[in-house]
């Protein structure tokens, strides 16, 4: 394999579900759970993105395919799990990796002043578009929940299989300007205990890794220029990161492979895992 792993688990024979597995983060993952043995379907909504992933990991060594899929429609989901299935088995591994903000449920400013009512053109907590919101909860925990519908099926009394969703230290630390993200992935944090609890019988391990800040393509706009140089925001949060900087993707997959790896992990369910460089820990002082 091409692909740096911190350590090999044995994924032999397992078959994994990645969603929003073309996008940086869980690109990622889908590339390393793929060179520790296992086939992996990688769902997203956007197919070239899956397929470009996919096209990775075959020229790594790895078995991999794309699949488009939207994680809040269920028939898509459906029609995923039926291509998945009949190409690679039933499912063992599912990472619900697709998430993201929307700007209709972000202020402009961090901290509310009554002279933002009279400017239109800043968006106050008062102008927060219910619409907007409720994209980002769906996108969130309906794109987790529903995913979990379909597959987890598979996984019924069926030794050795594991769920990991992906959270935010956002979960543990709400940010300002992104109260609905916050929201929302507090409530993947909430939502993955309670399914460990839930499929603890069936024998179902569920966990979740919150991530602190990694630059994606979904924030890099918010956290570098146009020159690479890093904005206002940027230089806040680095402040408040111990250890200075942003992580790096491959930083994450420690992590993912310790919580998907049974034998590592055997007894570890319910738990929500930060790898944010002690963002989540630093009270400012």
């Amino acid at each position: 394999m091409n692909m740096q792993l911190p350590f090999q688990i044995d994924l032999n024979g397992k078959v994994a579900v990645v969603t929003g597995g073309g996008g940086v983060l869980c690109g990622m993952f889908a590339r390393a759970i793929a060179a520790c043995g296992a086939k992996v379907a990688i769902l997203d909504l956007k197919k070239e993105a899956a397929d470009k992933v996919a096209s990775q990991i075959a020229a790594e060594g790895g078995t991999a395919m794309g699949v488009a899929a939207n994680v809040l429609e269920l028939d898509s989901l459906k029609a995923a799990h039926k291509t998945v299935t009949e190409a690679y088995g039933p499912c063992d591994i599912l990472v619900n990796g697709a998430g993201g903000n929307h700007p209709k449920g972000t202020t402009s400013n961090e901290y509310f002043k009554a002279e933002d009512m009279q400017n239109s053109e800043l968006i106050s907590f008062f102008d927060l578009d219910p619409k907007g919101v409720e994209f980002v909860f769906n996108l969130n925990f309906l794109g987790t929940l529903l995913p979990t519908q379909v597959f987890a099926k598979d996984m019924v009394e069926r030794p050795g299989c594991t769920i990991l969703n992906v959270s935010s230290m956002n979960a543990f630390r709400p940010l300002t300007k992104i109260p609905a993200y916050s929201g929302a992935k507090a409530s993947v944090s909430n939502f993955t205990q309670w399914l460990a609890v839930h499929f603890a019988k069936a024998g179902i391990r569920v966990n979740a890794i919150a991530p602190g800040f990694f630059v994606t393509e979904q924030n890099r706009t918010l956290l570098k220029n146009p020159d690479g140089s890093f904005t206002p925001r940027s230089e806040k949060i680095l402040a408040a990161t111990p250890m200075g900087r942003f992580g790096e993707a491959e930083e994450l997959v420690g992590t993912v492979l310790w919580l998907l790896s049974n034998e590592g992990a055997g007894f570890v369910t319910g738990v929500v895992v930060p790898v944010d460089g002690g963002f989540s820990a630093y009270s400012g002082v």
